[in-house]
């Protein structure tokens, strides 16, 4: 026994003596720091959302879904003890903080200190191994695989780290640094893939935790254990920067390296290449990331702002589904890689994704999800589909609780609520930067003073295009304000108490220093324009702003149940779906596309009740666009984008709202004759 506790003692010892040292050169600070967890607290209809979230699954998936609720393994029981409590808990901890809500407080913390007080005096951690049940086994550097999985445990770190920023306990600190100077030592003996494949294409997230730790301990032990898993686990910077892996994903669908295709790995993959920029400070990494992520987007890429992902990468059709963890997994990757690159891009790309993909994939009520979303989607029902992972049963485009995998419904919690925790980053100097926008209060310190500010952010935007900041402070405040100007914006204004201060043109940031006093208001304006752009099979989508806007079909739900997966919803269009946009709007969207808005009223909802703009416009009725097996497949075009099968010869007056209101719907439209 003795020889089993003496390793801990050494790892114990050496934390209790450590001393911070001095960080290397080559290690590049992020460019923008989140703000504390629990600083913003969300206002108008994301509130709402969050509020949905939480009355809904986010708050009571413990009690809802059996295998979260049985006997868990993350309590000390032997239930589920891998990916999904710890997934639920990735979103249900910041929405606690978020909403200052005690009730979730007090159910989240009870597995946070559950893990935080079972930890190992070795540093390893997690659910009660079978090893250690059966045979009364501590789990040592001795003999670091009768541990379990590598993958799970990445998962909890990350929950770790949210918990900490909410509330800076420094047991968190004390528990991933023990843990991850265990995991250097053991991955010599059990490597990334020791278990399962899962670890090895996602240790990305363990490398992550491992470069915010540095950056709070500068524990030089952090950087050596960054550099073994990158050396240990898949080469996704390399392959992203390399273009051969992202072209042969799009040519291959069959059961060779599918774990390299997997949608999911990929969401969280895309963050890799700027850790590896942070660790190294090799700038060759950040142009991988940009030649990546546009590859992705443009052999992959959906109109609503997320890649195919059906479960692997497959093509840039409108008929391609997309998984709901890709999604939020791609949003949180996004979201780091703002924070890293400060690269505009990337913000324009986490608001088109979060917009649109993110809110039409679950129900209102926040309890039931797809499994894979479609692009065009007239209707949601079983089948098979033309997806690369079909399932036998069918259920991967109905709206359930369990239909498909399970790990989406513990997944989809972390897509609002890092959403809204990354309305506001801190600068380098303690200043403020806007980069994605929503209604929200902040309360923080700014500047070399630390001053103490609180700034209403009044909005309804993304479906306004006025943002109003209202500042309070006890006294002035002399910090340094960034905000973004989206691409899409032709040419955003910025005026203070009522004066024009700047202009600028899109992509571009404002950056504002000067003392700010009490009740000084700022207000950015970002006017949108109607537009279209091009996608698979030349189909043209609507755009205004942010919002990819889609045909609005009417819908009838239909509920039923499966033998193996619960509770499920079909729905059917109550309208002809089967229009081409007429040329004419292709030619001058600004003439042939009216806008009509109205106020947010009551409580916020994502269904087609609640749109609150529509956009009508004029198309002709396809004949032979009709569903095969359940898929709208394209329509063929010539080269110059029109359909020249037969049409209509009635023009119809088409109405459109934004895609985040949808389930059923048209947005990759052919285009026909005037």
């Amino acid at each position: 026994m003795l020889k089993k506790i003496l390793p801990a003692l050494v790892i114990l010892c050496g934390l209790t003596s450590y001393r911070i040292a001095d960080k290397p050169a080559h290690f590049v600070k992020p460019l923008y720091t989140d703000v504390p967890l629990g600083d913003i607290h969300p206002t108008g209809w994301l509130r709402d959302q969050l509020e949905l979230m939480r009355d809904g699954t986010t708050g009571h998936l413990d009690e809802v879904y059996w295998k979260v609720k049985n006997d868990n393994g993350w309590l000390g029981g032997k239930g589920d003890g891998w990916e999904e409590t710890p997934y639920w808990l990735d979103g249900a901890v910041p929405l606690a903080y978020l909403l200052d809500d005690a009730t979730l407080k007090a159910k989240v913390m009870k597995y946070i200190n559950w893990t935080i007080e079972h930890q190992r005096p070795s540093g390893y951690f997690g659910p009660i191994t079978k090893a250690e049940r059966d045979s009364s086994v501590n789990i040592t550097l001795l003999n670091p695989e009768k541990g379990e999985d590598w993958w799970p445990k990445m998962l909890m770190l990350k929950v770790m780290k949210q918990y900490y920023t909410a509330t800076n306990d420094e047991r968190v600190i004390k528990f991933l640094t023990n843990y991850f100077h265990y995991q250097l030592q053991a991955l010599k003996k059990c490597p990334i893939n020791h278990w399962t494949d899962w670890a090895q294409s996602r240790g990305t997230e363990n490398i992550m935790v491992a470069q915010w730790l540095y950056q709070k301990t500068g524990d030089p032990k952090l950087l050596q254990l960054a550099d073994e898993l990158n050396r240990q686990c898949y080469a996704w910077s390399d392959w992203l920067g390399g273009r051969d892996w992202v072209i042969n994903a799009a040519a291959h669908q069959n059961d060779s390296d599918w774990m390299h295709r997997h949608g999911v790995n990929v969401g969280m993959a895309l963050k890799a290449p700027a850790l590896e920029y942070q660790r190294t400070g090799d700038s060759t990494y950040l142009k991988d990331l940009r030649i990546g992520f546009n590859d992705i987007m443009t052999l992959h890429g959906l109109p609503n702002g997320a890649f195919s992902a059906d479960e692997d990468l497959h093509g840039n059709l409108p008929t391609q589904g997309t998984e709901l963890c890709a999604i939020v997994e791609d949003m949180f990757s996004l979201e780091e890689n703002i924070a890293i690159t400060g690269d505009v891009h990337y913000m324009d790309a986490l608001e088109r994704i979060t917009f649109n993909a993110l809110p039409a994939q679950t129900t209102v009520d926040y309890n039931n999800k797809q499994y894979f979303q479609i692009a065009n989607q007239p209707v949601i029902e079983r089948g098979v589909f033309d997806f690369s992972l079909p399932f036998g049963r069918e259920m991967n485009n109905v709206l359930g609780m369990r239909s498909g995998y399970t790990c989406c419904l513990a997944n989809m919690h972390q897509g609002w609520t890092k959403y809204a925790q990354h309305l506001w980053y801190k600068t380098q100097d303690n200043g403020l930067a806007s980069f994605i926008y929503g209604p929200n209060k902040l309360t923080t310190s700014v500047g070399k003073n630390n001053a103490k500010i609180s700034i209403d952010e009044m909005t309804d935007y993304p479906f306004s295009d006025e943002i109003g900041f209202e500042i309070s402070t006890p006294k002035p405040a002399n910090f340094e304000w960034k905000l973004r100007i989206p691409t899409w914006c032709a040419e955003g204004t910025v005026t203070l108490n009522g004066k024009e201060l700047q202009r600028a043109k899109g992509g571009q940031f404002v950056t504002i220093g000067r003392t700010w006093s009490d009740k000084d208001k700022l207000t950015l304006k970002l006017p949108m324009q109607v537009s279209t752009s091009q996608w698979g099979r030349n189909s043209r989508a609507i755009e205004r702003g942010p919002l990819v806007y889609a045909l609005k079909l009417g819908e009838r739900w239909e509920k039923a149940t499966d033998q193996h997966e619960g509770d499920y919803f079909s729905v059917y269009p109550t309208q002809n779906w089967n229009y081409g946009l007429t040329s004419n709007v292709i030619a001058d969207p600004a003439k042939t596309l009216q806008v009509t808005a109205k106020p947010i009223n009551g409580k916020f909802a994502w269904d087609e009740q609640h749109a609150p703009i529509e956009i009508t416009t004029t198309g002709r009725e396809i004949p032979d666009w009709k569903l095969n097996a359940g898929v709208a497949n394209q329509p063929v075009t010539d080269r110059d984008g029109e359909y020249r099968g037969a049409v209509s010869d009635t023009v119809h007056t088409i109405t459109l709202i934004p895609y985040g209101f949808t389930k059923v719907r048209i947005v990759a439209f052919p285009v026909v004759k005037k």
